[in-house]
C-alpha cells in the first residue's frame, strides 16, 4: 500500500470543519445526508435498501440507524464496476481511495450481503462475478495480493525485487489472499446452491491455490516466491534475500505478510493458517463431490489440512502468566513467538468471527482476554476509545475494524453495547468508518473511505438487530 499517498490523518479542521459543527449527533435527529445520491451509485439492491428501511424504522438509537444506511451498502454505492464478459458476471471491487482490487478487502466487502441474495438475483450475479474476477487474479499470480482492472496497467510499485506484471498492484504474499475467495466462494454456494461457480477456471485456480500453499510450506527450499523493496518503511520489506528470517521445516504455511500488508517478524502467521485450515476443508467439502467432483483434490486437501491442523495442535500455543494458555500470532517453529495481535484479518481476536465454534474454547477465550489488554503491545487505551491497531499506521491509532471485531465475537450485553457506543462517537461527524483514529482525538483519523470498514460494520449492526436488538435503542 502506497502510504506517502493514502496512510495520511485526516484533520477535519484543517478542511474547514468544526467539531461544534457536528453537535447534531447530540442535539437532534437531524442527521446531514452523506450517502452517496441515488443517481450516482455504483449498484443498487432492493433487498438491501429494504434492510435499511426496516432497520431504520426499528430501532430507537437514530444515529446508528444513520451509521448503518452510510455505511452498509457503500460498498455496493461506491466500489463495484459489474459487466458481463464472454456471457459471465464480472465484479471488480476497488477498497475505496485505492483504485485496486485487493482478494481480502473484496471478498470481506460482499460478504454481509450473501444472506440478501435469495431476495435479490441482481445481488446474487454481483458476487458470482467478484468470485469470477477473483479466478482471473488468481490465475494471473497466486502470490500477488491487489491487482488493477486495466490487465496492461504498470504498477507504481514495478521495482519491487519480485516476479511484478502488468495488471498487479503489489505482490506481497499474504497466506489469507488465497483463503477469503475460498470463504467467498464457499459461502455463496452454502447460501444459493449454486455450482455453476466451480467451472473450469475455477478449478484450475483452486489446484493453483492447494499448489501455492504446498509450496510455501518450503519442505524442500524456499519456493518460488521472494519480495524485496527499496523503501525506509520497516514493515514494507523482507529480509534476507527476500525470504524472510530462518524458520524450522514443519509443514506450517510461511507468510511473508500479514493481512495488514505489513511484513511478518516471523514467517508463520498462527491466524492465517488457522485460515487456511479452515478453507482446505471447505475445499475439501467442495471438491469431494458435494459441490462438484474435482480428481484427486479432495484428498490433497484432506492431507494438507490434516497436516496443518497437528502443526497448529503441537506449536500455535504459548504460555503466558496473566492469561495462561493462549495462541501465538506468529512463530518461526525453533520456539520464538510474537505475542500480538494485529487489528486486520484474519487476527487472533476474528478467530472466533472466521469460525463461531471456536468462541467457546477456553484457549480462545484466554487469547481473546490477552489481546484486548494492555499486554498486547498494539492495544491502544485513550480518551477516545481502546481498542487494537498495528504498525501500518503506527503506534495509539485504533482501528474500528478491531472494535467491530470485538462486539461480533462477543456475547456478552455489556461488551458489546461499549464497543457499539465507541464506535458511534469515533466516526467523527462523517457517517462513516475508518481505517483508523487517534485514541484520544477521533478527529485525527486516516483514510475516510475504506469500504471493508464500513460494510463489516453494517454486518454487526445486523447481527445486534437481529440477536439483541434491545441494545439499539
Amino acid at each position: 500500500m502506497n502510504r506517502k499517498k493514502f496512510i495520511r490523518q485526516t484533520s477535519l479542521a484543517s478542511a474547514g470543519i468544526l467539531m461544534s459543527d457536528l453537535s447534531f449527533a447530540k442535539t437532534n435527529n437531524d442527521f446531514p445526508v452523506v450517502r452517496t445520491a441515488a443517481h450516482l451509485r455504483k449498484f443498487k439492491s432492493p433487498a438491501v435498501e429494504k434492510l435499511i428501511d426496516e432497520i431504520k424504522r426499528n430501532i430507537g438509537n437514530k444515529e446508528i440507524a444513520w451509521l448503518f444506511e452510510n455505511c452498509f451498502p457503500n460498498t455496493l454505492d461506491t466500489t463495484v464496476d459489474f459487466e458481463l464478459i464472454n456471457g459471465k458476471p464480472d465484479t471488480f471491487v476497488i477498497t475505496g481511495d485505492i483504485d485496486a482490487m485487493w482478494l481480502r478487502d473484496s471478498s470481506a466487502q460482499v460478504w454481509p450481503y450473501l444472506p440478501l441474495m435469495k431476495e435479490d438475483k441482481n445481488l446474487q450475479e454481483l458476487i458470482k462475478g467478484v468470485i469470477n474476477r477473483q479466478v482471473k487474479c488468481i490465475l494471473k499470480d497466486p502470490y500477488a495480493n491487489a491487482f488493477y482492472k486495466d490487465e496492461t496497467k504498470i504498477s507504481e510499485w514495478k521495482d519491487d525485487k519480485t516476479e511484478m506484471k502488468p495488471g498487479m498492484h503489489e505482490r506481497k504474499w499474504e497466506i489469507d489472499s488465497l483463503c477469503y475467495p475460498v470463504r467467498l466462494a464457499y459461502g455463496y454456494w452454502k447460501e444459493t446452491g449454486d455450482v455453476s461457480i466451480f467451472d473450469k477456471d475455477w478449478q484450475e485456480a483452486i489446484r493453483l491455490i492447494v499448489k501455492t500453499f504446498k509450496e510455501q510450506q518450503r519442505l524442500e527450499n524456499n519456493g518460488p516466491y521472494k519480495f524485496e523493496r527499496t523503501t525506509s518503511w520497516a514493515t514494507d520489506g523482507v529480509p534476507l534475500g527476500g525470504y524472510g528470517y530462518p524458520t524450522k521445516k514443519i509443514g506450517l504455511i510461511h507468510s511473508m505478510f500479514r493481512p495488514s500488508d505489513d511484513a511478518t517478524v516471523y514467517s508463520f502467521n498462527i491466524p492465517g493458517n488457522f485460515f487456511a485450515l479452515q478453507s482446505l476443508m471447505q475445499l475439501d467439502k467442495i471438491s469431494s463431490g458435494e459441490g462438484v467432483f474435482i480428481e484427486g483434490l479432495s484428498h490433497d486437501c484432506e492431507v494438507l489440512w490434516k497436516k496443518i491442523r497437528d502443526r497448529l495442535s503441537e506449536y500455535a500455543f504459548s504460555e503466558h502468566l496473566p492469561a495462561g494458555k493462549i495462541i501465538a500470532y506468529e512463530i518461526n517453529g525453533f520456539g520464538s513467538c510474537n505475542l500480538m495481535d494485529d487489528a486486520n484479518v484474519p487476527s487472533l481476536l476474528s478467530l472466533g468471527y472466521l469460525d463461531s465454534n471456536i468462541l467457546k474454547g477456553a484457549v480462545y477465550q484466554n487469547t481473546r482476554k490477552f489481546v484486548l489488554s494492555e499486554n498486547n503491545p498494539f492495544f491502544f487505551k485513550g480518551k477516545a476509545a481502546e481498542g487494537i491497531g498495528g504498525p501500518h499506521v503506527g503506534m495509539d491509532y485504533i482501528w474500528p475494524l478491531s472494535i467491530i471485531m470485538r462486539g461480533l465475537t462477543s456475547n456478552d450485553d455489556t461488551e458489546i453495547k461499549m464497543c457499539l457506543d465507541m464506535l458511534q462517537k469515533t466516526h467523527a461527524g462523517t457517517g462513516f468508518m475508518h481505517e483508523s483514529f487517534h485514541k484520544d482525538d477521533a478527529a485525527k483519523f486516516t483514510r475516510k473511505w475504506f469500504a471493508w470498514a464500513n460494510t463489516i460494520f453494517g454486518e454487526f449492526i445486523w447481527k445486534v438487530y437481529k440477536e439483541r436488538r434491545h441494545l439499539l435503542n
